[in-house]
């Protein structure tokens, strides 16, 4: 086929189906150990479930929020306290911490996904904020406060989370299958309809939606991801943290969407992965390595307005994460 001549052979030389996606990115992170090793291959995971989570919301919603770390610490605690004090089970423990994300989402989203814009994002940083000091001083005595919890969990089977090669394997499991199921998500009526609400929710609602179910759900899905990656992360590390729901870093997710390119589940991981290579790597080497992470997102601002994987989609014609 003459590519001069089929101004559209580039997409599709390279369609891929969510599946072949699904087992590309698999390849992958079963790689990864390789080159970070198994401890920073696992975080890298987990980190880059909470950057789907977000990405639902932002990416695809088109709403920019600057508190999701009160979803991932809720899943963080939700779990920490489901195993002190309920069950020790982890799978049920890691169900609870989602719960837990997502109730939070449930009840506050009636008065946020009203707002938009700079109220959107402030109002989600309040939230965290509120969060946060239930955390550190008003339920102190239940979340140990600065000090945090430890978390311990039974074995099932084989299913051994002490073991570093078991929680690798776990979380692969749970990015692949997040993956395939927002993948679908996106690509279905409703996902069309949530990119929509982005594009023009006036003209949404003129043929007769009810935009604010949408949103709401949506802002729950999302916060349940986000919950999810919290969870996760408490099984990896075994204990939680006020650092867990602390609003400072919600710039971590907000960085890592960006760099990786809005709309685009590619685009979540490979924000995800450039970002936490910034952050562990240059952090070894350079003291102040902020202020490149800085100069590479506004490289990405001023170069690549789509991310670094929508700017590679674009020059090669590739639809993997595209919906």
């Amino acid at each position: 086929m003459n590519r001069e001549v089929d101004p559209v052979w580039p997409a599709k030389r390279w369609h891929w189906t969510p599946l072949a996606e699904v087992g590309a990115i698999a390849a992958i992170f079963v790689a990864a150990p390789h080159v970070l090793g198994l401890d920073r291959s696992t975080d890298f995971i987990i980190f880059c479930i909470f950057v789907m989570g977000f990405n639902l919301l932002y990416g695809f919603m088109g709403r920019l929020s600057f508190g999701h770390m009160l979803y991932y610490g809720s899943g963080a605690y939700g779990v920490t306290l489901f195993a002190q004090y309920v069950s020790p089970n982890p799978l049920l423990a890691v169900m609870a911490g989602i719960a837990a994300g997502a109730l939070v989402a449930a009840v506050l989203g009636p008065v946020i996904v009203r707002t938009t814009g700079a109220c959107f994002a402030l109002i989600n940083l309040a939230f965290n904020q509120v969060g946060y000091f239930f955390i550190l001083v008003a339920l102190s005595r239940y979340t140990g406060g600065e000090d945090g919890l430890s978390a311990s969990f039974a074995h099932l089977g084989p299913l051994d989370f002490g073991r570093k090669p078991v929680i690798f394997g776990f979380s692969l499991v749970c990015l692949l299958l997040t993956y395939y199921l927002l993948r679908k998500l996106t690509a279905s009526p409703f996902g069309l309809l949530v990119k929509s609400i982005k594009e023009n929710e006036v003209r949404v609602k003129f043929l007769g939606y009810s935009t604010f179910r949408y949103k709401w759900a949506t802002f729950v899905l999302s916060a349940a991801v986000s919950a999810f990656a919290g969870a996760l992360a408490i099984l990896n590390y075994s204990y939680v943290t006020p650092s867990f729901i602390d609003p400072n870093r919600n710039v971590e997710v907000i960085f890592a969407t960006l760099i990786g390119g809005p709309g685009s589940l590619f685009g979540a991981l490979t924000g995800g992965v450039l970002y936490m290579g910034i952050s562990n790597y240059l952090a070894s080497y350079i003291p102040h390595w902020e202020m490149f992470l800085g100069i590479a997102l506004l490289v990405v601002v001023f170069r690549f307005r789509k991310g670094v994987w929508g700017f590679f989609a674009d020059r090669f014609g590739t639809s993997a994460g595209r919906t």
